[in-house]
């Protein structure tokens, strides 16, 4: 069983253009896709679609779109009932596969309300192999709520307490790296942005253009405590950091059509491999796999196994032993 958690979920429309966006201008569009989504969302499908136990959990009312929408698709969810109507994002997909996305900031949710939700995560996740704690956080929520869940996590369940990974941005990502070895997840999963945040001395085409420096400054998170990152750097694959080795990831090429849930899908990928006991270079396979799928599906959908094209991935192990391939 793997339980998702997405504090900020989202009404994903994505808007394909037949031109590149040009601002200002009137232009039309060739297609259009509405998913119930939100990382955890998006992760819980790709698990779903693999015939994999998932339970995604999130706030919404019942008569939310957005829920209503996940019932219909039959995917296992826990919401906590919430007052406000749950956020609408909005992506512009160039011909290119180049993405302008313009998300809303969700709800609010007080303190008596995130207790709540955290409640429905602790019942959950005492019976899963991993909890994926995935997402922006809406407005007043603490940066460092992710950090404070996995600690609480920890302390209640013990050795019930599933594998924590966490897939977030900005604030809430740093904010679990400030706090005691309990508040750090098992896995991180963050883009060349995002590994540029938490490091520091480095910007996103950097670390996508160098599989080194990915390496130096995921290294240096392994320092802090984390157990594993699952590094995504766009068109160069993507890069796994535990402290057993290094291993690099890539995919023949391929035409983008969409970016929106890559990230999602490679770190479900990772996962799925995870639970069916894979090696540590499979693990990256799948995830890398994954991830080139949903490039080539169209908004935000989550690929399916017979998207997958494993075969075109190659897999090196980077550190102990230079050149080896999987």
């Amino acid at each position: 069983m793997i339980v998702t958690l997405t504090v900020n979920p989202a009404l994903d429309k994505t808007i394909e253009l037949g031109e590149p966006l040009s601002h200002g201008a009137v232009q039309r569009a060739t297609a259009s896709h509405v998913q119930a989504a939100g990382k955890g969302v998006n992760v819980s499908r790709a698990i779903a679609a693999a015939g994999v136990p998932t339970l995604a959990v999130l706030p919404g009312d019942s008569t939310d779109p957005l829920i209503t929408a996940l019932s219909s698709d039959k995917l296992a969810h826990r919401t906590l009932s919430i007052t406000e109507p749950l956020r609408t994002n909005i992506t512009l997909t160039d011909p290119d596969g180049t993405t302008t996305k313009i998300n809303e900031p969700g709800p609010s949710l007080d303190a008596g309300q995130l207790a709540e939700l955290s409640a429905l995560v602790a019942g959950a996740a005492a019976e899963a192999n991993w909890l994926v704690l995935a997402g922006s956080l809406p407005p007043g929520v603490p940066a460092d709520f992710y950090a404070q869940l996995t600690a609480r996590l920890r302390a209640e369940l013990g050795e019930k307490c599933p594998k924590i990974a966490v897939d977030t941005s900005g604030a809430p990502l740093i904010e679990l790296f400030a706090h005691s070895a309990q508040h750090i997840p098992d896995l991180i999963k963050p883009n060349a942005e995002e590994l540029a945040e938490l490091v520091g001395g480095c910007d996103e085409e950097a670390l996508e253009g160098s599989v080194e420096l990915a390496t130096e400054c995921s290294q240096k998170l392994l320092a802090k405590g984390i157990g594993a990152v699952l590094a995504t750097l766009g068109a160069n694959g993507a890069l796994l950091v535990t402290e057993d080795g290094v291993w690099h990831g890539s995919h023949t090429p391929i035409t983008p059509r969409s970016t929106v849930g890559a990230g999602d899908s490679s770190l479900a990928g990772y996962l799925l491999a995870d639970v069916a006991g894979a090696s540590a270079p499979e693990r990256l396979k799948n995830a890398v796999a994954y991830g080139a799928a949903a490039t080539q599906l169209p908004g935000s959908t989550i690929p399916t196994q017979s998207d997958l094209t494993v075969d075109a991935v190659t897999v090196h192990e980077l550190t102990p032993k230079q050149g080896t391939e999987s």
